[in-house]
């Protein structure tokens, strides 16, 4: 069902064929970045970069085209680049891949099977983005409190987190303000979300009116 266009064709590459392949590296391209688009929020560039990857990697191999010593070379060019760039997060990974793989496809004339893997794939990663079981636990909250350096913090806030919380967890502790002060992080789950400030409250009484910040975890455990 799914041929190569490009079956055959060893040294000789016409320009209808090369022109269909990269129509369909750039469909391919689109349909992917839109499917992001609609389940993220990425940059206008990565965006672009998503659209044009195809259509690189379908460049590079054709110009491979079987060819066993450009192949080496082309490996050899890249493992000479070395790319730096921020953490990103899976779901950046995931789509990357996926626009090598469809420029892969259609860099060996499979253009319909790399149009119809676009399609499905963008279509999964839509729909396992919107399944509410996916979604993080909105009754895990963050909290965390600034306290002085001699403040012993093991134990000073043990009967607060039991008042008013069903369960919470030390997760980290740091030297803040030239090492005069620790931060510590909790994952709390309330009790009763209406008795926020009243635990806040009583909080300040223990760590001497210092800063304290309560909210929903933020999505940054996203990074691979």
């Amino acid at each position: 069902m799914f041929s190569s266009i490009l079956t055959g064709t060893t040294s000789y590459l016409s320009i209808s064929q090369v022109l269909a392949c990269t129509a369909a590296s750039i469909v391919c391209g689109m349909i992917i970045a839109l499917a992001y688009k609609y389940t993220e929020h990425p940059s206008r560039n990565f965006l672009i970069s998503v659209v044009i990857l195809p259509a690189v990697v379908q460049m590079i191999i054709l110009m491979v085209n079987g060819n066993l010593g450009v192949g080496v070379a082309v490996a050899g060019s890249f493992s000479l680049v070395r790319f730096r760039s921020l953490p990103g997060k899976a779901s950046d990974i995931v789509i990357i891949f996926l626009a090598m793989g469809a420029g892969l496809m259609t860099g060996m004339g499979y253009i319909w099977l790399a149009v119809c893997c676009a399609l499905l794939i963008s279509l999964l990663f839509v729909m396992t983005a919107r399944i509410p079981v996916f979604d993080e636990d909105q009754s895990v909250r963050s909290l965390r409190i600034t306290i002085p350096e001699d403040l012993d913090y093991t134990t000073v806030f043990d009967d607060l987190m039991e008042k008013y919380t069903t369960s919470s967890r030390l997760v980290s502790s740091k030297t803040v303000n030239l090492g005069t002060m620790y931060q510590l992080t909790y994952e709390i789950r309330l009790k009763d979300e209406k008795a926020e400030k009243k635990m806040i409250d009583e909080l300040r009484t223990r760590n001497g009116n210092l800063s304290i910040a309560c909210g929903h975890q933020a999505a940054a455990a996203q990074e691979l």
